[in-house]
């Protein structure tokens, strides 16, 4: 069960960070007078994607304790 799990979040892990790569590669890509609502926009992407991020490592880290708890039953 914990396998699949760490599959799981690996693959969710994988999605997240080419939408990370995506989004940097927009940025980059748009001009400097960009305006204003694509910016925040473009902002609050990338900070719901790096919420993600702390979340898979959250799980990852519990994931890893039942594990171990698992182990010294």
């Amino acid at each position: 069960m914990f396998m699949e799990i760490a599959i799981g979040a690996i693959g969710i892990g994988v999605v997240l960070m080419v939408g990370y790569v995506v989004i940097a590669q927009v940025r980059t890509a748009l001009p400097d007078d960009t305006d204003a609502n694509v910016t925040d926009g473009l902002n609050s992407t990338q900070t719901t994607v790096f919420a993600g991020f702390g979340l898979i490592a959250v799980g990852i880290i519990v994931m890893a304790a039942f594990g171990l708890i698992n182990i010294f039953k």
